[in-house]
């Protein structure tokens, strides 16, 4: 399927393999010449779009959403948006869990508070536009959840049928969202990874609009906006460093991509440092990272995490993922499942932000930044947290150990249970 119209701000589409251009309607999704790997990236005119917007009418801007980003955004200017309010997620300052680190300034961008619960919605909201663009009447996603659900819900929002397909691990709280929100879900038996082939197969032979990340050139697009979002919450300071987990990559390229076009706008006047955090057993990109090797023919490795956000043997958007942290300056981390299942409570009980597993990791991997000297005490740092604890309880329950105790409904009951526990 062409992307066959394209907004007068969209110069083009760059291969992030061999660096050809395209125009949107000389190409389907990715770069002919690299097949499904040769990933594309949304050049901009950004003169145009400096004269549409700035910090300054920003500040007048009454929009509560990602759309108040629109002329940064390659949608057309009639195209509607979806009904859920996407985007313009709380920017907390973590005061206490700063102390507790050692760190002057600490802040944690609160994604969980999106319509479907994750960062996911982002993306999925442009991908529903750029369906309706293309006169798609069918948008399928592969995913371990969060974007199945995020997808789903956008759907639901603009009336767009959709088909999704999970791995049959997904956690039943994601599942149930697809199922609420009227999605048509396969649970494929297999990883991610084989999911995300079957989605690719029933795309090209259906004729569906293809959502996958890192396949659609403009998911990336979509997360982008988180980038924004924190800049303009600090004042249009940049931080010293953004902490976010990685699975697919997608994530930490799209902040990439938004830091990108406000330092071409001159609306910041650095880039902040970008560290991806993964699970051990899904540290792909952390391997390639360590031993400079390319991730474009690196091996795929076989994942394994509590994070299933977060998991990916073979992640789909790991050249730009790569070149987000090395151009940066930044770093990947490795952290176990336990420090990710300790995190959970930690982030919860010091900021008030409950995160699924995946959302903790930067927390994680801050600890680890911290241990390994990568970060500075005085340097300001924002911890993505991408999805919220209420997708996946079981892994809350295991993090937090014991449950509630069970007592009889007198005083002198509770009294003796206060005796044996520490408050």
């Amino acid at each position: 399927m062409n992307m066959t119209k394209r907004p007068d701000h969209v110069t083009g589409m760059r291969c992030t393999l061999c660096g050809k251009t395209y125009l949107p309607e000389e190409t389907g999704y990715v770069c002919p010449d690299h097949g499904n790997e040769g990933i594309l990236d949304i050049e901009y005119d950004y003169d145009a779009i400096g004269r549409r917007i700035s910090p300054e009418s920003l500040a007048e801007d009454k929009t509560c959403t990602q759309w108040r980003y629109r002329a940064l955004l390659p949608v057309l200017p009639e195209t509607p948006a979806p009904a859920a309010a996407v985007g313009w997620t709380p920017l907390y300052e973590g005061r206490r869990l700063a102390d507790s680190l050692g760190l002057d300034s600490l802040y944690v961008k609160d994604d969980s508070r999106q319509p479907t619960g994750s960062l996911k919605d982002r993306a999925s909201s442009l991908a529903v536009m750029k369906a309706r663009e293309a006169g798609a009447s069918m948008i399928t996603t592969a995913s371990t959840g969060n974007a199945a659900a995020a997808l789903a819900g956008m759907c639901a929002a603009d009336g767009m049928p959709c088909t999704i397909f999970v791995p049959r691990s997904a956690p039943r709280a994601k599942v149930a969202q697809l199922l609420a929100y009227g999605a048509r879900v396969f649970l494929v038996d297999g990883t991610y990874d084989d999911a995300f082939e079957l989605c690719l197969s029933a795309a090209a032979e259906f004729g569906w609009y293809n959502r996958n990340t890192g396949f659609n050139p403009y998911m990336a697009e979509g997360k982008k906006t988180a980038a924004y979002e924190i800049c303009e919450q600090l004042n249009w300071q940049c931080p010293d460093a953004v902490f976010v987990g990685v699975g697919d990559g997608c994530i930490i390229s799209g902040l990439h991509k938004g830091f990108l076009d406000m330092h071409r706008l001159g609306w910041i006047d650095r880039l902040p440092r970008l560290m991806g955090v993964q699970a051990e057993g899904s540290d792909f990109l952390f391997q390639c990272w360590e031993r400079g090797a390319n991730p474009a023919t690196f091996p795929a490795i076989r994942a394994n995490t509590v994070a299933d956000s977060i998991s990916a043997g073979l992640p789909r958007d790991r050249v730009k993922a790569m070149k987000s942290v090395t151009g940066t300056g930044g770093a990947f981390l490795r952290v176990s499942d336990d420090a990710i299942l300790s995190a959970i409570p930690e982030l919860a009980e010091s900021t008030g932000v409950f995160a699924e597993p995946a959302g903790a990791a930067p927390l994680a991997g801050l600890h680890a930044a911290l241990d390994q000297g990568l970060v500075e005490c005085d340097s300001t740092c924002v911890l993505l947290v991408t999805g919220s604890g209420l997708k996946d309880v079981d892994s809350t329950i295991k993090a937090c150990g014991a449950g509630p105790a069970v007592i009889a409904p007198t005083l002198e009951a509770l009294e003796a249970a206060m005796k044996n526990q520490e408050y």
